[in-house]
């Protein structure tokens, strides 16, 4: 079991603000699974505009935040270096569903599992839950470059 603090994280993700989506990693098993955090605050820029009266999360962007944190696991699987020039690349999402709205205030609790890894292609089974309830899921696929 391997966490991550937000240094180790900014060395393997090229994302910065205000696109930096994962804040810290509290379980990575390279080859199978990681837990990762992301808080959510009113000071993020798309609540602005998402919504002005009844600030909501973008659901691409809880989706993002998944992507994200497979991007680390695929990163730590296959033992890419910290500030290598590596970047992962979505290559699809298969049956997104957004389950409840995320605010101001929530945590994020980001969950990426590899169902595998063929000829560069990742495949993730992704979920993403505030205070133990589902509220976004998904299947991803991304490949390393």
């Amino acid at each position: 079991m391997t966490s991550m603090d937000i240094n180790e994280i900014m060395a393997y993700l090229p994302h910065r603000y205000p696109f930096l989506l994962v804040d810290r990693v509290i379980h990575l098993e390279p080859g199978k699974e990681i837990i990762a955090l992301k808080n959510v605050s009113m000071n993020e820029p798309f609540f602005a505009g998402h919504f002005p009266k009844h600030p909501v999360m973008p659901g691409v962007l809880v989706l993002e935040a998944l992507a994200q944190a497979a991007a680390l696991l695929s990163f730590k699987t296959v033992g890419n270096p910290p500030d290598s020039d590596a970047v992962v690349y979505f290559a699809g999402i298969d049956g997104a569903r957004f389950k409840k709205p995320v605010m101001p205030g929530d945590q994020l609790t980001l969950h990426v599992e590899i169902l595998r890894n063929l000829k560069g292609i990742w495949k993730y089974a992704t979920y993403a839950e505030v205070d133990g309830q589902r509220v976004a899921e998904a299947e991803m696929m991304a490949t390393l470059r």
